[in-house]
């Protein structure tokens, strides 16, 4: 009570000196006017400065609210034995099991509310997409030798007084899995040609190779000499050979998540410094099937300044060539300057082959790539072949290729031009490094030695190109501006190649890989932070030689690998050959065990009471994480199995940053049990059958779930639909959606059978059709999953033809024809259903989130897989589901899509009420989810991982862990803490890199009820919890190694290094809680 005291007394202290300090500033004006009374200039000054009391006073009253509340709920702690330190000013610091109650009305600090809330205004310059898809008849009339394009003509004075630089870039793309393995694609071609590359290119300084995929170069690096190390160390030194983006692969930008995406390149990047000393500082992007502004943001912030894309709607191609804006600097929608600004290249041509990238005429780009010489294994279609140079017709074929560079140029605002020399997997051969680099050689030296060309031709680097480009267009190299580039926002998907061909079907094909993909990262995240708590405590308790730390971080470093070579462009996308597929879907299954593996032995130290009773043992693990089985679909579940006088000790590991109330399901084999908390409070539970069969319940286990009371009732109006496939030539494939028409109704041939489930923790229906069955759930919990829907939906069509199958959404929203979708989970697109263009390019990349709108409410849908979505009609979401493709679609994969899995989809309906609407939002070219939809999402994508301590370990005590006392402000979110890896060896070092990512979130929604458990404080935290961090790691402002990476996403608030090293209070807080599973004595027998 002492201690009550005296917080009572300094919150009264604090209240004293608020009042007081108003007093004299209100005493100060009242002087000031009374030396002036008849000065009707200081009458509005005074006016402004009671003005200003006013708000101070409103603020102050907050304060004095704040401060009040945080007295009352530290007195509560001092009454509950566990002191002021557990207290921190984001949330009430709870002990593990204790009841949580969320606030009545959120607090949300205005200033928080700003990013979101700001005017749009657009330079005189900029390029808004959403304009441009207005602007465009998306007609696609015979442009001549350019078929998508237009006649190219030029004077032939341009270059007079600027000769015309050209660069011509040599690369070979190489995809880490497609229609061979990654594996086989290596063993066959790849290290054929980086073996060839270091041989080649030291044959001659002048020549020049792009190397993008890290996957395929540390492998090769594994297996080469220190000869052959040094060799390349000296071409990257000489600026022969460029490593451009850096990443583990080339990503797919429509499915990854930025989890994935960021990790890739961080594995990548690390590995380049480690070995090679390079930090890379453009993108190449040839090959991913449309392009997402989160990609330009990400490559931006880790430290890149230009990037290169190609895959991009010919219409807007078309549009671009004819206004010269194909280089231009891509801003993020939400950026009201230019900082997230980085120089981007759009290649303007059908493809990244060499028949497309010389200039506007394929048959005359095609005769000159001279791997297609005659007596060769590959020809041009259009049959004229190319010609080896010689002195004879050097003139001739070197005024034909520069003509089609001239022509190329007058596309562009400058007189620099890049011409890529390439294709998949070039370059395998010795003999075509040959025919490449000296036919080529003897053109360029024809050009070069006659001035009256103006021409300077030369093979070049990417960053070669984006240096002489920078000089000529006058960019600042301190704003990143030009006086002759434009500003570009938004995004290109959906992405179409010719006619009505748009690729958006890969936006869920082998949905159940998608599906695998987010639960792969879930994990790895999840066993990231554990491993890295872990590590840090064992060395403060120096026990680090008792852990097998090198052994788990082998096991961590092939899972992000093995997650990072899934976020290739044909691996999530869905698009590889079946066998290859699997490959994919192999390894991401067996990094999830080996991570499950990790998060035990990190959490078996963290919550073990008696350190000193640590001891690994590997054959009898201390925690297990045992699934009942694929038949029940639950890989986050585990089995508790009682036998007489059992008492199971259950450990919960809430993996994200906030506190929460959630829904924990728990096999055991018993109905007869009772949960209590490590302290000894009574859990509220519910026992539920677990159906083997549509009407057959499990004799061998029971459901068991725990939650707290609460709950919230919403209706919807769901529907299924199935779409076919186009009767004409071309038909739907793995990366085609080209259907027959409107989706028809789902008509089952057989009634379903429905079953309800209702009880003190959840309510459930669940529909049991032919090809689905499709549940709806509602917690009955005061947190943030008591205030939305849960939609399950277990899809099997591996028996039908040419069918896709959809979940349709409808409402009474008057959404008109706008809808959002999300970017990687990172950011909103604003949408438009455009009824000129066909159904299939109305669907785009949903990763988390997707939401209609009107002024009153917003209807929410989010994911736990990424997925195609649409809103066809007011009011409706339509999501595709599965896909099931009998033939090729004619884009090389050679094959349909048959190799159906039951794959299980999950959703959350989120309805959520809004207090305000603004007119400008209909032009504004950006939107934002409230912080319930960011929190639920990341709930939904991160739920708490359930372990049980092993039947042997009965008589080891164990206490909750948690690394900070309270929550982090609901906008701030740990992105990963990531263990770097040592300079020598495979093991661990003693640094981390710390994401963090900064919400942006919409404050026009209702903040009453909304089951949240934080707050938010202009992202800052308590004193407390920074010291605790700090005290944890053992920082000082002088590590700054500890911040490799920093993101701060989605949000105006870039932090320094050695401030964020400072700061680390912004970090994690996770919760791992144990509970007791006893069953009753009077049950034994």
């Amino acid at each position: 009570m002492k201690l009550s005291r005296q917080f009572t007394v300094f919150g009264s202290a604090i209240f004293c000196v608020v009042v007081f300090s108003l007093y004299l500033m209100l005493d100060h004006l009242q002087l000031d006017h009374s030396k002036n009374p008849s000065n009707n200039g200081q009458l509005s000054i005074l006016q402004e400065k009671i003005d200003h009391l006013e708000r101070l006073l409103a603020e102050n009253n907050e304060i004095i609210s704040n401060i009040r509340d945080s007295i009352i709920n530290l007195s509560k702690s001092v009454k509950d034995g566990r002191g002021g330190l557990e207290a921190g000013n984001q949330s009430r610091a709870t002990m593990p099991g204790a009841v949580l109650t969320p606030p009545l009305v959120l607090p949300v600090q205005p200033e928080d509310c700003q990013f979101a809330a700001r005017s749009y205004s657009k330079s005189a310059e900029g390029v808004q997409m959403l304009e441009v898809y207005d602007l465009l008849a998306f007609d696609n009339p015979d442009g001549g030798v350019w078929k998508q394009g237009f006649d190219i003509t030029y004077e032939g004075h341009e270059w007079d007084q600027e000769p015309l630089q050209v660069f011509v870039v040599p690369h070979s793309h190489n995809d880490p899995g497609w229609l061979k393995t990654f594996d086989d694609y290596y063993r066959d071609q790849t290290q054929h040609i980086l073996n060839n590359m270091v041989v080649k290119l030291h044959e001659d300084v002048r020549r020049k190779m792009l190397w993008s995929e890290i996957s395929y170069f540390s492998k090769w690096w594994e297996n080469i000499d220190v000869q052959k190390r040094d060799a390349v160390r000296s071409l990257i030194e000489r600026g022969q050979l460029e490593i451009a983006t850096g990443g583990w692969v080339m990503p797919d930008e429509a499915n990854a998540h930025y989890f994935g995406i960021i990790d890739q390149l961080l594995e990548g990047h690390q590995w380049l410094e480690k070995n090679l000393g390079v930090k890379p500082r453009s993108g190449w992007a040839v090959d991913p099937f449309g392009h997402s502004p989160t990609m330009a943001y990400l490559l931006k912030r880790a430290g890149l300044s230009n990037m290169l894309i190609q895959r991009v709607h010919y219409s807007v191609k078309k549009h671009f060539a004819a206004q010269k804006t194909l280089e231009f600097f891509w801003r993020q929608n939400w950026d009201p300057d230019s900082s997230t600004d980085i120089l981007c290249h759009m290649m303007p041509f059908y493809s990244y082959d060499i028949p497309h990238t010389c200039g506007p005429d394929p048959k005359i780009c095609c005769q000159f790539d001279f791997k297609r010489l005659p007596g060769g294994r590959i020809s041009c279609p259009w049959r004229v072949p190319p010609q080896a140079i010689t002195d004879d017709n050097v003139q001739e074929r070197a005024l034909m290729l520069l003509d089609q560079y001239r022509k190329k140029s007058q596309l562009f605002r400058t007189k620099v031009v890049l011409a890529p020399l390439g294709d998949d997997f070039r370059y395998t051969e010795a003999s075509e490094w040959d025919q490449q680099f000296q036919n080529y050689q003897k053109l360029f030296d024809y050009m070069n030695s006659h001035p009256e060309l103006h021409v300077q031709a030369r093979f070049g680097t990417i960053s070669d190109f984006f240096a002489a480009l920078r000089v000529t267009a006058d960019v600042d190299p301190l704003t990143s501006s030009s006086p002759l580039l434009p500003v570009v926002s938004g995004d290109f998907f959906t992405y179409a190649d010719r006619d009505d061909h748009y690729w958006s079907g890969y936006f869920t094909s082998r949905p159940f890989y998608k599906r695998l993909d987010r639960l792969l990262e879930s994990y790895l995240r999840a066993a990231e932070i554990l491993y890295s708590f872990a590590l840090s405590s064992l060395k403060k308790h120096d026990r680090l030689n008792d852990f097998p730390s090198v052994e788990n971080y082998k096991l961590l470093t092939e899972a992000r690998r093995n997650m990072g070579l899934f976020q290739h462009h044909d691996a999530i996308a869905g698009t590889g050959k079946d066998w290859v597929v699997i490959d994919y879907g192999t390894r991401l299954f067996h990094s999830i065990l080996n991570l499950k593996h990790i998060m035990v032995n990190s959490a078996h130290w963290l919550v073990l009471k008696n350190k000193g009773e640590y001891s690994h043992q590997p054959s009898v693990p201390f925690l297990q994480m045992v699934t009942i089985g694929s038949k029940r679909n639950t890989l986050n579940a585990i089995v508790l199995k009682c036998v007489p006088v059992c008492l199971r000790v259950l450990v919960v590991y809430n993996p994200t940053e906030q506190e929460r109330l959630t829904v924990v399901t728990v096999y055991v084999n018993t109905p007869q049990v009772r949960v209590q908390t490590a302290a000894g409070h009574a859990v509220t539970a519910q026992v539920s059958a677990v159906w083997e069969e549509p009407t057959q319940a499990s004799s061998e286990a029971y459901q068991r779930l725990q939650s707290k009371e609460g709950g919230v009732k919403q209706e919807v109006r769901l529907a299924f639909v199935w779409y076919g496939t186009t009767s004409n030539r071309d038909k739907s494939g793995a990366y085609l959606f080209l259907p027959d028409g409107e989706a028809k109704e789902y008509s089952p041939k057989r009634p379903p059978v429905i079953r309800v489930t209702r009880g003190a923790i959840f309510s459930e229906v669940t529909t049991v059709f032919e090809h689905v069955t499709h549940s709806l759930r509602l917690n009955n919990i005061q947190g943030v999953e008591g205030q939305s829907v849960e939609i399950s939906n277990t899809v099997d069509i591996r028996g039908e033809f040419n069918r896709e199958i959809a979940m349709r959404i409808t409402s009474d929203l008057n959404s008109s024809d706008r809808f959002f979708t999300d970017l990687n989970g990172y950011q909103i697109q604003p949408r438009r259903m455009m009824a000129k263009l066909p159904l299939q390019a109305n669907f785009y990349p949903m990763t988390t989130t997707s939401y209609i709108q009107d002024e009153h409410l917003r209807l929410t849908l989010l994911t736990a897989q990424s997925l195609g979505v649409a809103s066809l009609k007011n009011g409706q979401l339509e999501v595709i589901m599965d896909r099931r493709l009998m033939q090729d679609d004619n884009r090389g994969l050679g094959q349909g899509v048959q190799d159906n899995k039951i794959t299980a989809n999950t959703f959350r309906l989120l309805l959520e009420r809004r207090s305000s609407s603004d007119a400008r939002e209909q032009v504004r070219p950006s939107s934002f989810p409230s912080l319930l939809s960011h929190i639920s999402s990341m709930f939904l994508n991160h739920p708490v991982i359930p372990m049980a301590v092993g039947l042997s370990y009965g008589h080891l005590h164990t206490a909750p862990y948690r690394p900070l006392r309270s929550s982090l402000p609901c906008d701030i979110h740990l992105v990963n803490l990531r263990t770097i890896q040592a300079g020598e060896g495979p093991g661990p070092s003693e640094e981390a890199a710390l994401i963090l990512h900064r919400r942006g979130f919409d404050c026009t929604f209702a903040s009453r009820n909304t089951g949240l458990l934080c707050a938010t404080t202009w992202g800052k935290v308590s004193a407390i919890n920074h010291y605790f961090i700090c005290e944890l790691f053992s920082l000082s402002p002088s590590s700054l190694k500890i911040c490799l990476l920093t993101v701060m996403l989605s949000f105006s608030l870039f932090l320094s290094i050695s401030s964020i090293c400072i700061s680390l209070s912004i970090c994690y807080l996770s919760i791992i809680s144990v509970f007791y599973c006893s069953c009753p004595i009077e049950q034994q027998a």
